[in-house]
């Protein structure tokens, strides 16, 4: 069983998620940094201020560097409600004035610079610290450190990045919803076109209202209303040629029958011989009409498959020509093919082509008068074509176009024809894009050209 997906959850999972867990996740990534870096640089500040107020407490007192904090104020300078901070005061030859930031290893060499920030780890925890270079006129370097757990910076990075992402993920899930119903709403035509076609009768070829119908959906509905229209003509024709069909059956059939009751009621042969004759006439007119109507049924088969062959015409217009001939003697009628001597290819169906030429050859035989004349020609420049003119009555110019009708017979006409043999010439030469022609012919009878495509 085929696994035909659904329109609606191909754009849903191929658009719609893809698109919002790209946002989702650019979102993200870029609030995750501009967090970080906001957490860090505001809290560098304040390490950094802390630093500097240390500054303020080196004195020089008589020519030394010292300095005193009080415990009030050291208690408050170290106060921290989340995590713990820590300080040193160093000079360079006294060593370390107050702190408890221990010496070895926690002095990155500041290299003429005013302040360095740096990271380091002190008895298992990471610290971020200041180094600051104590400005003003002292007899020693002075060098300032403040440092500080992580605690109290992963807490605030984290708030603020919830706080940062929660609405983004907010209006990432609004924008999806409203894509997801957007999709509905776009959809929602072809449901309606799903449902109208639905509660449709098989006879209702009418077209499909194209009210509020995108422009997408509307070359599909186009192209289902081309389709309605052609099988609505398509269903007209079918009807119409079974209603013709069924007169032209009648007439034969009912002539059969009368002349078998006919027959039934003689008591010798010899009296039931016109009888039989009938019966063989109307016997044989139908078989004539059945085949011409099994050739229709299957120019419409080979139109639907287009499966032609190369066919070599000189061939195939000499061998029907002779086997013509006989017929032709029969009714008094001489028949000639004049071709050039070099084969003609062409791309057809050989039994298709046969009938249509079976068909012209035996309108004119039938039609020509005796001692008449037929004439089949094949000429290969400028355009591949066959020519077939007689010299018997000829056609008014006003029944050109309705001969090739179906069942349509000229009033008045000679002959036992039901009006199918130019119908079926036309239906294959329409199906092999054969360009038919009929005109006067030179004698003052028919002219039929028929032109072939370029292979």
């Amino acid at each position: 069983m085929t696994n035909i997906s659904s329109l609606k959850s191909t754009i849903v999972f191929r658009l719609i998620l893809p698109m919002m867990l790209f946002i989702i996740i650019i979102e993200s990534i870029f609030s995750y940094f501009v967090t970080l870096h906001n957490v860090e640089e505001t809290y560098d500040r304040w390490l950094l201020d802390s630093a500097r107020s240390l500054e303020q407490e080196v004195k020089v007192i008589e020519n030394e560097v010292s300095v005193k904090l009080s415990d009030t104020a050291l208690k408050i300078f170290k106060w921290n409600d989340v995590g713990s901070t820590y300080f040193k005061i160093q000079a360079e030859n006294k060593g370390i004035l107050v702190g408890d930031l221990p010496r070895r290893n926690l002095s990155p060499p500041l290299n003429g610079k005013a302040m360095v920030f740096s990271n380091l780890l002190l008895n298992g925890e990471e610290l971020r610290m200041v180094s600051l270079k104590a400005s003003g006129d002292l007899p020693e370097n002075v060098t300032i450190q403040v440092a500080e757990t992580l605690d109290k910076r992963q807490s605030r990075f984290t708030e603020i990045l919830i706080a940062d992402l929660a609405p983004q993920l907010l209006l990432t899930l609004l924008i999806g919803l409203f894509l997801y119903k957007g999709v509905n709403r776009g959809l929602a035509p072809l449901h309606e076109l799903t449902r109208d076609i639905a509660q449709r009768s098989p006879s209702d070829l009418s077209p499909i209202p194209e009210t509020h119908v995108f422009k997408e959906v509307k070359i599909l509905t186009d192209t289902i209303n081309n389709l309605f229209e052609k099988l609505s003509q398509s269903i007209d024709a079918q009807q119409q040629f079974i209603a013709n069909a069924a007169h032209q059956l009648r007439t034969p059939l009912a002539g059969f029958k009368l002349q078998a009751e006919r027959a039934q009621r003689e008591e010798s042969i010899e009296t039931m011989r016109p009888a039989l004759s009938q019966i063989q006439n109307s016997a044989d007119r139908i078989s004539r009409m059945i085949n011409q109507l099994l050739v229709l049924a299957r120019s419409g088969q080979v139109e639907e498959s287009h499966h032609f062959e190369s066919i070599d015409l000189l061939t195939l217009t000499k061998s029907i020509c002779m086997e013509w001939v006989p017929k032709a003697l029969e009714n008094d009628i001489s028949l000639s093919f004049e071709s050039p001597e070099n084969s003609l290819f062409i791309e057809g169906d050989e039994i298709l082509l046969t009938e249509l030429l079976a068909n012209l050859l035996d309108n004119a035989i039938t039609y020509g008068h005796s001692q008449g004349n037929i004439i089949v020609k094949l000429i290969q420049q400028p355009t591949p074509s066959l020519i077939i003119e007689d010299d018997g009555p000829g056609i008014n110019e006003i029944e050109y176009k309705k001969v090739f009708e179906r069942f349509y017979r000229i009033p008045g006409s000679s002959g036992k024809g039901c009006g199918l043999g130019l119908a079926i010439v036309k239906e294959i030469a329409d199906l092999h894009q054969i360009k038919l022609a009929m005109g006067k012919s030179t004698q003052g009878g028919v002219k039929i050209v028929l032109q072939f495509p370029n292979i």
